[in-house]
């Protein structure tokens, strides 16, 4: 009778557990995207563009997707800056095409450029574990990692990784949130050192449900809005989680930033009369060079540190996040649940292969391997 009476009792729960955004935070999350695309450029004015940035010669810096849109501009300043740019790119050859135009545009001021080029595809996990590997084998010092990558394929139907998951969902947070555990220990090499997160204003309207992050359940028609909002919502909450679970002594800060509504190449995906629209209004919309700067704000302020830590002193639920003008903002309601938070922690480091307590063996300096890392 008590095991019925148990199972009874889960039912309910299941019934009560919420399954979407209520309506008020659904049209809270639109407001808040509409008005970021109206007012973006007025609330941003007081930015120079480019970013003047502070002296960053002694800085390594990673930047996943950086032949194109934003992740292009942050690698062509950081490196401009006197940074040592990792390219993290699926396309090497475009990659190092770039690197030869920077050195020929910089020659003429004095600057000589330190970027190489690492190959990654952030839709295969083995990749990405191939490449933290590789550079974590250099026993180098990593700064900044900066995790740009991101794909939005609007109007296109759902489309899974070789691994078996979502794409929206592998390259906007699960292989971003694999290569931040697996670098961890270049990152304590480096201390004090950022995780930057390239995040996104849609986030406010995704919601994530743990029991079903890779969108197969049917509870919900998908839709790539929905691929694309809750992967990055679920960015921003294991982005909370590893920083709370972060020791302060470890110098690492983590950190989600949104760029705000970019002309960039995701618009690429977007269907032509969309793209049209775009290209109507510029004023609404910012270019690359400007959607640059929130990253690169993150990446290089002094300031960030503290601010990052008194959130963590605070014991404040969620990681800092950045706006597209360059001031904390505070992400979603929903980014605000804590269980939620949590599940989808545990629940991503299973989906990416990792033990549950991966993140406390590499801050023991023990080695972690990851599932999908296949041997030749």
């Amino acid at each position: 009778m008590a095991t019925t009476s148990y199972s009874s009792g889960d039912n309910e729960a299941s019934k009560m557990k919420k399954q979407c955004l209520g309506w008020i935070e659904w049209f809270r999350g639109w407001f808040c995207l509409i008005y970021e695309m109206l007012f973006q450029r007025i609330m941003a004015s007081h930015l120079h563009n480019p970013m003047p940035l502070p002296p960053i010669n002694d800085l390594t810096c990673i930047v996943t997707g950086s032949t194109s849109g934003i992740g292009l501009e942050i690698a062509r300043q950081l490196a401009q800056a006197g940074a040592h740019v990792v390219m993290a790119v699926r396309n090497t050859k475009a990659a190092q095409e770039l690197i030869q135009k920077w050195s020929v545009d910089s020659a003429g001021l004095g600057i000589a450029l330190n970027v190489e080029v690492m190959a990654v595809d952030l839709l295969s996990l083995d990749s990405v574990a191939r490449f933290a590997e590789a550079w974590n084998a250099r026993s180098a010092p990593l700064h900044v990692l900066i995790n740009n990558a991101g794909i939005f394929t609007i109007g296109e139907p759902q489309k899974f990784s070789k691994d078996g998951y979502e794409e929206h969902l592998q390259v906007n947070h699960l292989a971003p949130a694999l290569l931040s555990i697996l670098l961890l220990p270049s990152l304590i090499r480096g201390s004090p050192s950022r995780i930057v997160n390239v995040n996104s204003i849609m986030h406010n309207i995704g919601f994530v449900d743990p029991e079903d992050m890779n969108l197969t359940s049917g509870k919900r028609k998908f839709s790539s809005m929905i691929g694309y909002s809750n992967s990055k919502l679920a960015q921003v909450m294991f982005s909370s989680v590893l920083h709370k679970r972060l020791p302060a002594e470890s110098g690492i800060n983590v950190l989600c930033v949104s760029p705000g509504i970019v002309q960039t190449n995701v618009a690429r995906d977007l269907p032509k009369i969309v793209q049209s629209t775009y290209r109507l209004v510029p004023y609404f919309i910012l270019n690359a060079q400007e959607g640059s700067r929130s990253s690169l704000f993150a990446a290089t302020d002094p300031q960030i540190s503290e601010y990052c830590e008194l959130l963590r002193a605070d014991e404040w639920p969620v990681c800092a996040f950045i706006s597209q003008e360059c001031r904390p903002a505070n992400p979603s309601e929903e980014a605000h649940n804590i269980k939620t938070s949590y599940e989808v922690w545990e629940k991503t480091l299973e989906m990416i292969g990792l033990p549950s307590d991966a993140l406390e063996k590499l801050l023991e300096g023990e080695d972690v391997k990851c599932r999908y890392r296949h041997e030749q």
